[in-house]
């Protein structure tokens, strides 16, 4: 049981969303669309998911000269594959019973703020949202404190009454970063053991898991 949170900020790609084939599929076309030469694995593409696309590419030695030009491909091309994504089981079912319990709920993803949106508007679970930050001007992204702290602020519950569950260590990192507790669930973008690695609070094999972590507020 975790007593003494108020507020809940779930991670998005690998945590609510299975949505890694959308989001190689739609990076190799805007790829290719820009014609950068690229030959993306996807095995390994897949373990990076939920970083920054910069460090994606850096890491994988793509050059892409102009990233603003191809975000903005990126995101046209991503809802032509939208079906290839889904709802992990028992997301909505999760975020309807914290809901009810009275939770605040968050989003915190490194996606755009209007792609998250709309993401969350396909899937019909954007009700149970009190605060969706994506990606924003001059805002860091995880694994800074900088956007958990600005979300807290803007639920009005401090760090230490609040929650985040993810999948990397980018969510992890950002919670320890933000002195928020964290929840990693083990079924997203990184193995168990990676995940261990880095310490979070809590770990949850399914999202029904976590609200068995809550079963009074």
């Amino acid at each position: 049981m975790i007593k003494n949170i108020n507020h809940i900020c779930f991670d998005l790609d690998g945590t609510l969303v299975d949505s890694h084939k959308t989001i190689f599929n739609s990076t190799i076309k805007s790829l290719n669309d820009l014609n950068i030469q690229n030959d993306l694995d996807e095995t390994i593409f897949k373990d990076k998911i939920g970083m920054h696309f910069v460090d994606i590419f850096e890491d994988m030695n793509i050059r892409v000269t102009d990233f603003e030009e191809f975000i903005q491909v990126y995101k046209k091309n991503y809802f032509s594959f939208i079906n290839d994504s889904q709802l992990y089981p028992n997301t909505e079912k999760t975020l309807e019973y914290l809901s009810k319990k009275g939770f605040i709920i968050s989003l915190l993803t490194t996606k755009a703020q209007d792609q998250a949106e709309k993401i969350l508007a396909h899937f019909n679970i954007s009700k149970y949202f009190n605060v969706i930050m994506g990606r924003r001007n001059g805002i860091a992204h995880k694994p800074s404190p900088e956007p958990l702290l600005m979300i807290c602020d803007e639920v009005n519950v401090s760090p230490e009454y609040s929650l985040i569950v993810g999948d990397t260590e980018l969510d992890i990192i950002c919670g320890k970063n933000a002195k928020v507790r964290s929840c990693a669930v083990t079924f997203g973008y990184r193995s168990e053991d990676v995940i261990r690695s880095y310490e979070p609070d809590y770990i949850v094999r399914n999202l029904s898991e976590l609200c068995e972590l809550f079963p009074t507020k």
